[in-house]
């Protein structure tokens, strides 16, 4: 994987309301891919986390996956 890849969490990471199936993009790699830093956005652009993640916790997008939808427990409405 490398950075600007698109990326699927596989696992929980309740501390930060993310969720294994999420969707971030990797911003940039450690060593040889040893961590990613990965972001993760709401589908209007609004940055929900950044995080270093370990391989095992992310994986590639698949052929013949559907990205599906869902509200974050706390959404701060700037309007």
């Amino acid at each position: 994987m490398k950075e600007l890849d698109i990326i699927v969490l596989t696992q929980d990471l309740p501390e930060l309301e993310l969720q294994e199936g999420d969707i971030g993009t990797i911003v940039m790699t450690h060593g040889e891919n040893a961590a990613f830093e990965v972001e993760f956005c709401t589908l209007d652009g609004e940055t929900v986390a950044i995080e270093t993640l370990l391989p095992s916790q992310i994986r590639a997008i698949t052929r013949g996956e559907i990205a599906h939808v869902r509200q974050l427990p706390v959404i701060v409405d700037p309007h």
